[in-house]
This record gives structure tokens, C-alpha cells and sequence, in this order.
């Protein structure tokens, strides 16, 4: 691809503006097609033009950001959304594996942004992810999360995974019918899964949930799961997995 047609939405006529002004100074590669301060013109706008790409502020009067799947048969562009929203909600984003900008916009980070969708336009999925995003903004509790394997995304809900396990530069997910291969390494899900208080890191290469755990022993430092999995138990880790499992 080698231009992107864009529009934003924002409420604010200040953060539109700003916006604007940042891509047509640093992003030649952005057409900017329109600016809208609601929801429901901005669908009419994409509707009549199909957008590449769509700059989305989460947090409107009347519609939430999100609320854009309920209102398209089908998402057809890419979507980077535009927030002041707190921690809980970044990590929403992050489940979801949707792409946000922070006010105030970072160039680099706006920059990083633009060229992503540049290289990688893919829209398959989208209406998962944003369902997913709207599910966990709505009831303040992260359930799910989403991933990639061979190209296809799925949603995995927690409480069906049993375990993950780094191998090098990728994880295998344990869950309770199918073990998933995805090119994230053990960081990535511990970020993710850190303020989960089932999930538990308990070796360098394993993270498991509590809830799965079936026994273990201090001789060999093993830790027996769901399914007969065998994870590792750093004896480093041993103490903080003997508190977590007896809360």
C-alpha cells in the first residue's frame, strides 16, 4: 500500500485539529479525508468512502468508540484509536491486540502507528477484536484474551487456559482442548496477565494458573497440571507459588 485514506473522530475540535495537523506535516503517506466529531457521521463518511484507516477516539457524548462494530455490517479498515483513557483501559487495547495513540500524540509513536498499517494492512478480525475491546471496557474485568496462530486469530477465554510455556521467541498455550503455538514470547503474556491474580509466573519458561493446579513437588521442583502438564518451579519462585495457591 502505498497511501492510506483516513478519517478521525474525535469530539474535541482542538484534538482533531492537532491530529490533522500532525499527519499532514509528518505522514505524506495519509489522505485525509474528513473530520468528524460523532460516531454516527463518521459511519455515514465511511460508508460513502471506504477509509483505509480510521482514527478513533474511544471516549464520545452518545457513542463510545467501540460502539463502531454495532453500527457497520463489517469493518473494512484498519483502526487506531485516540485516548486519554487510564491504565485499565490501555490493557484493554493490548488484549485486544488493537493499536492506540495516548493524548498528547507522540510523533514517534503516531509515526510507528501509520507505518504499521503501511506494511501490514489486515483487517481480518477486526469486529473480534473490537467486541472483545467493548466486553472488557464494559465490564471492568478482563475474561478473554485474544491471539494469533498460523495467521488466525481466536479469542481464548482464561479461565480455559491452563498453562503457557515459553519456547524461545515463542509460547505454547496450554488450555484445557488444544495446545496453541503463537510467536509471542513469555514477557508479552506476563505483561498482559500480571494483575490476574490466577495466573501465577513460576519458572523463567512457565506461567501457570492456579486454578489447574492439581499438585506439586518441593523434591523436584515440578508442578503437576490440568491435563498431566508438568511445569517448572524455579526454586527462586517457590515461596510467592506456595502464597498464591493458599489465598
Amino acid at each position: 500500500m502505498n497511501q492510506i485514506k483516513a478519517i478521525l473522530v474525535d469530539d474535541e475540535e482542538s484534538a482533531r485539529d492537532i491530529l490533522e495537523n500532525l499527519l499532514k506535516r509528518f505522514c505524506p503517506e495519509v489522505t485525509l479525508l474528513g473530520k468528524y466529531s460523532n460516531l454516527l457521521d463518521a459511519v455515514e463518511s465511511i460508508k460513502n468512502h471506504q477509509p483505509d484507516l480510521v482514527f478513533l477516539d474511544i471516549e464520545m457524548p452518545n457513542y463510545a468508540g467501540f460502539e463502531i462494530v454495532n453500527l457497520l455490517e463489517n469493518i473494512s479498515f484498519e483502526i487506531i484509536f485516540v485516548t486519554a483513557y487510564d491504565k485499565y483501559a490501555l490493557r484493554a487495547f493490548e488484549i485486544a491486540a488493537l493499536d492506540y495513540l495516548l493524548k498528547p500524540i507522540d510523533l514517534d509513536r503516531l509515526k510507528e502507528a501509520v507505518s504499521r498499517v503501511m506494511s501490514s494492512f489486515n483487517i481480518q478480525q477486526n469486529e473480534v477484536k473490537l467486541n472483545l475491546l467493548k466486553s472488557t471496557l464494559q465490564e471492568k474485568e478482563i475474561k478473554n484474551i485474544i491471539i494469533s496462530e498460523k495467521g488466525n486469530q481466536q479469542v481464548l477465554p482464561l479461565n480455559e487456559i491452563i498453562a503457557l510455556e515459553a519456547q524461545e521467541s515463542y509460547c505454547f498455550i496450554h488450555t484445557l482442548n488444544k495446545r496453541f503455538t503463537v510467536s509471542k514470547n513469555l514477557k508479552y503474556f506476563e505483561n498482559i496477565l500480571n494483575e490476574i491474580p490466577s495466573f501465577i509466573r513460576v519458572h523463567k519458561s512457565w506461567i501457570i494458573s492456579k486454578n489447574h493446579v492439581i499438585s506439586y513437588s518441593k523434591s523436584d521442583f515440578s508442578i503437576l497440571l490440568t491435563n498431566h502438564i508438568s511445569a517448572k518451579l524455579s526454586k527462586y519462585k517457590k515461596t510467592d507459588f506456595e502464597e498464591a495457591i493458599l489465598r
